[in-house]
C-alpha cells in the first residue's frame, strides 16, 4: 500500500489551546526513523509555512498524538506525544503535552480503544513520554462522545464539553526530581531562576530581571533579539543543571518570564517554548509554574498573589489557565489537575507529500 496514494487514517483535533493529528500506532511505521520521516511529510516540515502539509506553521498546531492499547494494567490507553517542528526536520518525544492530552480520551473512544459509558467515561491515559498516568473524564451522553457543553478556556473561542484532567506523580517527570539541583533558586548566567519539573521542565525567572515588564505582546518579545539571545544562553546553561544534557536541539526546558498578575490571577506569564513565545500556556508548564509560586523566596513566589483555595489562575497572553493544586499539610504539592476542552475537527485520511 502506498501512503501517498491511499492515505493514513487520521483524526485532527483541537486539544486545549493546541491542534494536532491523532493516529493509531498500528497505522504508522514501527521503525521510529521511518515514522518520523512520514510525520514530517504529513505536517509539511521543514517549511516555516508548512504549506504542503496539514501543520499550521506554529509549534502549537504541529503536534501528533500516537495512541495504542495500554501496556500497563492501570491504564486504558497508551499515548505518545510527538512535537513536529515546523521549520526544522525534527520530530521529538522529549516532552509531554497536556493540551493534546485533552483530546486523547475522546480520540481513544472515537477509535474504539476505550468503550464509552453512559453519561461520562473515565479514561486512564499512560503518558509514554513521562511514564505517568493521567485520568480524563469525557462527556459521553448516550454512550457517544459529545463535544458540546458550557465549559470555556481562555485562548479558545466558544464553549465546549469539559475535559477535566487529574495528574499524580508529576514531580521530576523528566529531570528525576521536582527541583533537579536540589535548590528552589539558582543563579544562571547572572539571573535568579527556579529550575523545576512538575510535569514539564521549566526555568522560571522574574521578567524584570531581564529588563522587561512581562506583559509585552508575543510579537514584541519575539522581535527582541537581545532578549531571545539572553534567554537561550540561560536555557543552554540550565539544561545540564536539570539533568537534561545538551538542550541545543531539544524542546525543553521551557523558559518562563513571570510578573505580578494583572487580572486577578496568581501570576502573569510569558513563555518561550523554547524559541517561540506561547500564545497561551502549556498545561504541564502551568502546573510547574503554579507549583513554583508555592515555594518561598522563589522569583515566582515573590511576585505571586496566592489564592485562598486550591485553584491557581496562571495568566498568559490569551487569558488565564486554571490549575488545581492539591497540597499536603507541609504545603508540598502532591497532585495537580486542570480543566481543558477538546473538539474533533475532522476524521478521515491524510495524504503525505511524496518523499524528496
Amino acid at each position: 500500500m502506498s501512503v501517498e496514494r491511499d492515505g493514513i487514517p487520521c483524526l485532527w483535533m483541537r486539544g486545549g489551546t493546541s491542534k494536532g493529528a491523532y493516529f493509531l500506532a498500528s497505522d504508522l511505521p514501527d521503525d521510529e526513523a521511518a515514522r518520523d520521516a512520514l510525520l514530517l511529510r504529513v505536517m509539511g516540515s521543514p517549511d516555516p509555512a508548512q504549506i504542503d502539509g496539514i501543520g499550521g506553521a506554529d509549534p502549537l498546531t504541529s503536534k501528533v498524538a500516537v495512541l495504542s492499547p495500554p501496556s500497563r494494567t492501570d491504564a486504558d490507553v497508551d499515548y505518545l506525544f510527538l512535537q513536529v517542528m515546523p521549520d526544522r526536520p525534527v520530530v521529538t518525544d522529549a516532552q509531554a503535552c497536556g493540551n493534546i492530552l485533552a483530546g486523547v480520551g475522546p480520540a481513544a473512544i472515537e477509535r474504539g480503544l476505550v468503550a464509552a459509558q453512559a453519561g461520562e467515561t473515565h479514561v486512564r491515559i499512560h503518558m509514554l513520554n513521562t511514564g505517568e498516568v493521567a485520568q480524563a473524564t469525557v462527556a459521553t451522553p448516550e454512550s457517544r462522545v459529545s463535544y458540546e457543553g458550557s465549559a470555556r478556556i481562555d485562548g479558545v473561542p466558544g464553549h465546549h464539553a469539559p475535559v477535566p484532567l487529574l495528574f499524580e506523580g508529576l514531580a521530576g517527570s523528566m529531570c528525576g526530581a521536582l527541583l533537579p539541583t536540589g535548590s528552589p533558586v539558582d543563579e544562571v548566567e547572572g539571573v535568579a531562576c527556579t529550575l523545576i519539573d512538575m510535569g514539564m521542565p521549566c526555568v522560571v525567572m522574574a521578567a524584570a530581571d531581564l529588563g522587561i515588564e512581562g506583559t509585552e505582546s508575543r510579537e514584541a518579545l519575539e522581535g527582541n533579539d537581545a532578549l531571545r539571545q539572553r534567554i537561550e544562553a540561560i536555557r543552554l546553561a540550565a539544561g545540564p543543571m536539570m539533568t537534561l544534557g545538551d538542550v541545543t536541539d531539544k524542546s525543553v526546558p521551557k523558559m518562563f518570564l513571570v510578573s505580578p498578575p494583572q487580572s486577578g490571577g496568581v501570576i502573569m506569564t510569558r513563555s518561550f517554548i523554547p524559541h517561540r513565545v506561547h500564545a497561551t500556556v502549556g498545561v504541564f508548564a502551568a502546573v510547574s509554574v503554579a507549583t513554583a509560586c508555592t515555594m518561598p523566596d522563589t522569583p515566582a513566589a515573590r511576585l505571586a498573589t496566592l489564592p485562598g483555595g486550591k485553584t491557581f489562575a496562571v495568566e498568559h497572553p490569551g487569558g488565564a489557565a486554571e490549575v488545581l493544586l492539591r497540597r499536603d499539610n507541609a504545603g508540598h504539592v502532591t497532585a495537580a489537575g486542570t480543566l481543558r476542552t477538546a473538539r474533533k475537527l475532522f476524521d478521515g485520511r491524510v495524504f503525505p507529500r511524496p518523499p524528496s
